[in-house]
């Protein structure tokens, strides 16, 4: 009798630190960049509001600047809200985005890149899985974004990657890893910010360098929110479809009718490059993943 209650017991315990566990999995940020974030590159071109709840990053001639998340992420959706550098932003790249910062480091990338004064800023996309990267694309933005804040989202599940802007999917990225495809589902990710010279490459294939004379060069940060599961190094409570877990649900498996038609409307109307579509780079073999379903 004694021991059928000591099992009863051990029994509920291990189920409360379960609970515990699963209830921890899932975060909503504080909103305080003071709190969730730390700075990774030059304090001293860092610049937080009082209260925490905005943050701008600066570029000049002695350096770029950054920071990153306290904790890592395994699954879940990151929205950032960014205002990007007004007038001659040449040569300038900001950058938001998911890395695991390992040597077969996974990777989920905006890249903003600058352009010469009257010329439109280009969005970049990039996803690296098992260490590779190449998966570029570029956008056009169909507004300026450097004149108010925007909404820039990475929905990241076992089934897909879905890149937004103000909640239109500009890209998808899906798990095709039973036919071969790489696919970033086991390592978790610190989410990172960043503002630096890119002038080799940025803007017309570096034909277009910084003009040091326009700058300093800033870039804004405020309402950020992410939802997501806190990696404690169990992936399995990172995986399970719950209410708290709500991206693993059946609902965020693909994107939806709607979000499918504004997906081909930024892929017909924007779209400037594709890597699935550049068969010289790739000497007529695309990756695998270029033959398969987006959705």
């Amino acid at each position: 009798m004694i021991r059928s209650h000591l099992r009863l017991v051990i029994f509920i315990g291990l189920l409360v630190v379960n609970l515990l566990q699963f209830s921890t999995a899932s975060i909503v940020s504080t909103g305080d960049f003071n709190k969730d974030f730390f700075v990774t590159w030059s304090p001293s071109h860092v610049n937080t509001s009082a209260d925490g709840t905005t943050r701008s990053l600066t570029l000049d001639k002695d350096s770029g600047s950054g920071f990153a998340s306290n904790d890592m992420f395994l699954f879940g959706q990151i929205d950032m809200q960014i205002k990007l550098i007004p007038g001659d932003s040449a040569g300038t790249v900001v950058a938001f985005y998911m890395t695991s910062d390992q040597p077969n480091r996974d990777e989920l990338d905006f890249e903003f890149l600058g352009n010469v004064n009257g010329q439109p800023y280009m969005l970049q996309t990039n996803v690296f899985a098992d260490g590779y990267g190449d998966r570029e694309e570029r956008i056009s933005l169909w507004f300026d974004p450097t004149t108010e804040f925007h909404t820039y989202s990475i929905l990241w599940n076992l089934n897909q990657i879905v890149f937004m802007v103000d909640w239109v999917p500009i890209r998808t990225y899906r798990n095709h890893a039973d036919k071969g495809v790489a696919y970033p589902r086991r390592q978790p990710m610190s989410i990172t910010t960043s503002l630096w010279n890119g002038e080799s490459w940025a803007t017309r294939g570096g034909k277009d360098k910084v003009d040091w004379s326009k700058g300093p060069f800033t870039a804004s940060f405020r309402n950020y929110k992410i939802d997501a599961c806190v990696w404690k190094g169990n992936p399995r409570f990172c995986r399970e479809a719950s209410p708290a877990n709500w991206w693993n649900q059946d609902t965020s498996s693909s994107l939806t009718w709607a979000q499918r038609r504004l997906f081909r409307w930024v892929r017909k109307n924007h779209l400037i490059y594709d890597y699935c579509q550049d068969s010289k780079r790739f000497q007529n073999n695309l990756p695998k993943e270029c033959s398969l379903p987006k959705y």
